[in-house]
């Protein structure tokens, strides 16, 4: 779940036989630029996609296409306003927001580019689609790898990410679950 978050429930650990796997992938996800020189290329998600194309692995588990989250989806975590603000600016319109910009610390580190609240649509949804499978016990694995942007706070970008999918996966989870084990394998790590 969401590129850095492995759900698996106690039946699983338990048993030896082979697990569905879920695998959510929308082919947009690596059209998103976040500008020259900075270090999160989501591009990167394209290419792990054609890893698992070339070697055969999506022959091994469901691919689903995820539906985008809706801002409502958004909310559960992050505030109104924040998430009103991703979704309306744009390059073509920054110098309208300056105010907002810096007080969500949207800029050097997590920059206004073509199409983001898309983007976060879709990684939030994939994160989404894969909580709520897991939820009804209709895959024993869900992987986004469009997703994990677990820096975002609740009003602010943060670390490369600007939607917390991490988060509201988890919000999903604990519908069903009492407790949910969260792994950060963050490329830091």
């Amino acid at each position: 779940l969401g590129g850095s978050l492995a759900c698996c429930n106690q039946r699983v650990m338990e048993s030896a036989v082979a697990k569905k796997v879920c695998y959510y992938y929308d082919g947009d996800i690596g059209n998103y630029y976040y500008g020259q020189g900075h270090p999160m290329k989501p591009h990167r998600i394209r290419m792990t996609h054609n890893l698992l194309l070339n070697y055969g692995l999506y022959r091994k588990m469901e691919v689903y296409r995820p539906s985008k989250a809706y801002s409502e989806d958004m909310t559960r975590f992050h505030s109104d306003e924040y998430v009103k603000f991703l979704k309306n600016i744009r390059p073509d319109n920054m110098h309208e927001f300056n105010k907002q910009m810096q007080r969500f610390n949207v800029g050097e580190d997590c920059p206004v580019f073509d199409g983001l609240f898309e983007f976060c649509q879709l990684s939030a949804g994939g994160t989404i689609a894969a909580a709520v499978k897991l939820n009804k016990q209709q895959t024993d694995i869900a992987v986004n790898w469009g997703g994990g942007l677990h820096h975002a706070k609740k009003s602010e970008a943060s670390g490369f990410c600007y939607i917390n999918d991490i988060v509201i996966g988890i919000l999903e989870l604990l519908k069903y679950h009492q407790r949910v084990l969260y792994v950060d394998i963050d490329i830091h790590h």
